[in-house]
């Protein structure tokens, strides 16, 4: 990402583009690799589950994540809501990773079928 800001950063501004439109050229430029990293990040979110209860992400009656609320709900017997609330995390997180997917693609190409 820093070799891609310094080669092209100064070769657009030379250019005659504004400092807004050698940006926003950098930032399409860098798509994949961005969105590599946002669709890492996110899975590494999603399976951290240990991490978020003991920081806090189970206390009683005031917050509860999607991923403890499946441990709870399991050490408590309650299979058909742990397994309710792990479908509803997975069609967020699948929908999520879709969406950076196609985000990733040129939308040209995907919509509009150019050759």
């Amino acid at each position: 990402m820093s070799v891609l800001i310094r080669n092209y950063a100064w070769q657009l501004l030379s250019m005659g583009t504004t400092q807004w439109q050698a940006n926003l050229l950098l930032i399409k430029e860098a798509r994949l690799g961005l969105m590599a990293a946002v669709i890492a990040g996110f899975g590494r979110v999603i399976s951290e589950v240990g991490a978020s209860m003991m920081v806090g992400g189970n206390i009683k009656g005031q917050t509860r994540v999607l991923t403890t609320a499946i441990v709870t709900e399991v050490g408590k017997g309650n299979y058909d809501v742990a397994m309710a609330i792990a479908y509803i995390l997975l069609i967020i997180t699948y929908t999520l990773i879709v969406l950076l997917t196609i985000l990733q693609h040129d939308i040209n190409y995907i919509f509009l079928e150019v050759p």
